[in-house]
């Protein structure tokens, strides 16, 4: 297990917990991030951040910083 901001491009991950309350919590629910979803980083900015992630057939993207509060299972 380990955090989204630390899986590697091109790799699919489970989702197995969302670490975060409040807002932050409500804008991932609101997304489709929840348990149980498959999630695949599939670009990042030259910077390192922010990444885009491929999730229910859609392209977000999301900071590392909130990506952080996202566990999941290769």
């Amino acid at each position: 297990m380990t955090t989204l901001d630390k899986l590697p491009l091109d790799s699919v991950g489970k989702i197995s917990a969302l670490n975060c309350s409040g807002n932050i919590r409500r804008r991932m629910l609101d997304l489709g991030i929840v348990v149980g979803t498959k999630i695949k980083p599939v670009f990042r900015s030259p910077t390192g951040d922010p990444t885009a992630y491929e999730v229910r057939g859609t392209l977000l993207a999301l900071r590392k910083e909130d990506a952080s509060f996202i566990d999941v299972t290769v």
